[in-house]
């Protein structure tokens, strides 16, 4: 059999939103969103979170990194140099609090380390968290709705359109490599190595976002690169070769991204990024454009082939 990309056969599974499964995105959605309160009737106590402005100083020197504006600290919560938060206690919003501390002898500042510091702080403001009743007014003022029914439809409504995309993308994906497989080619040896470190690089830069790096990811993983980099193999041969079944589909149906396709590609990784686009244009060279360019042509492709699909419902 050759390259087949038409009248594939899959199945797509359509997940159906259960309200048992709105009910418990309902109750994280409490949880993960307490209610705040201003206290303005009492001094700040244990357990309160405190808006407040300081500045730190060892002697008369300011130093780097010890001053902030509007900072919430929960007191109790050992967030900030041990002793810091209990001399926080019994004060009143607009209140001037002198804080006296010793830096720990293990403090990541060096230059900071074991010496005695004073802040200068003020408090503005003290708030107490609460757990919100699962209605009206948590729709309101969570929800951004009317009342809790609303809520309700619109988060199941949010939901379904969540799995409905996900179970197509899925078939998409599972469509596309039927096709790959049906491609006589092989990688070469230098295109998998390049499609290795392509992975490598991504999973770095997923890492950054959670403040971790390789090193901390191998030692976790009880692995190091070596063997990383051999586990990623097989998947990175089948990228390639899914890569190669794209381009010659975009090339057999004369597939192009047009001028406006790429604009609104890079509209869309622009929003993405919190960016404008004029932001983001320094970084568009011809690299990113060829990024955007497969991107486009991946979409049309996967679209194109899972019309030409026969798929069954389940």
């Amino acid at each position: 059999m050759g390259f087949t990309y038409k009248g594939l056969s899959a199945r797509l599974n359509k997940h159906i939103v259960t309200d048992e499964e709105v009910d418990r995105q309902l109750q994280k959605l409490v949880q993960q969103n307490p209610r705040i309160a201003e206290v303005t009737d009492r001094p700040a106590q244990l357990g309160d979170e405190v808006v407040l402005d300081y500045s730190g100083f060892c002697g008369e020197e300011q130093f780097a990194g010890g001053t902030a504006q509007n900072q919430t600290l929960v007191l109790g919560s050992g967030m900030f140099i041990p002793g810091f938060e209990e001399q926080l206690i019994d004060k009143v919003p607009g209140e001037a609090v002198t804080v006296r501390v010793t830096f720990p002898e293990s403090y990541h500042a060096e230059e900071l380390a074991g010496k005695e510091a004073r802040f200068e702080c003020v408090i503005r403001q003290i708030r107490i968290k609460t757990a919100y009743e699962l209605d009206d007014v948590f729709a309101k003022e969570v929800g951004q709705c009317e009342n809790l029914a609303q809520m309700y439809q619109k988060l199941k409504e949010g939901m379904q359109s969540f799995a409905d995309e996900r179970g197509e993308m899925d078939l998409q994906d599972q469509l596309l490599r039927q096709a790959a497989e049906t491609l006589e080619f092989t990688p070469s040896q230098a295109q998998i190595d390049a499609e290795v470190e392509n992975q490598i690089q991504n999973l770095s830069a997923q890492l950054a976002q959670q403040g971790l790096n390789l090193e901390m990811y191998c030692q976790f993983m009880s692995t190091d690169m070596d063997a990383l980099r051999a586990d990623m193999r097989a998947n990175a041969e089948s990228a390639v070769k899914t890569q190669a079944a794209i381009e010659l589909i975009a090339d057999l149906e004369q597939l192009e991204a047009t001028k406006e396709e790429l604009g609104e590609a890079l509209a869309l990784v622009a929003r993405q990024n919190n960016m404008t686009v004029d932001q983001i244009k320094p970084y568009y060279d011809a690299e990113f454009e060829q990024a955007l360019t497969r991107s486009i042509l991946t979409s049309k492709v996967m679209r194109l082939i899972r019309d030409a699909a026969d798929i069954a419902v389940v």
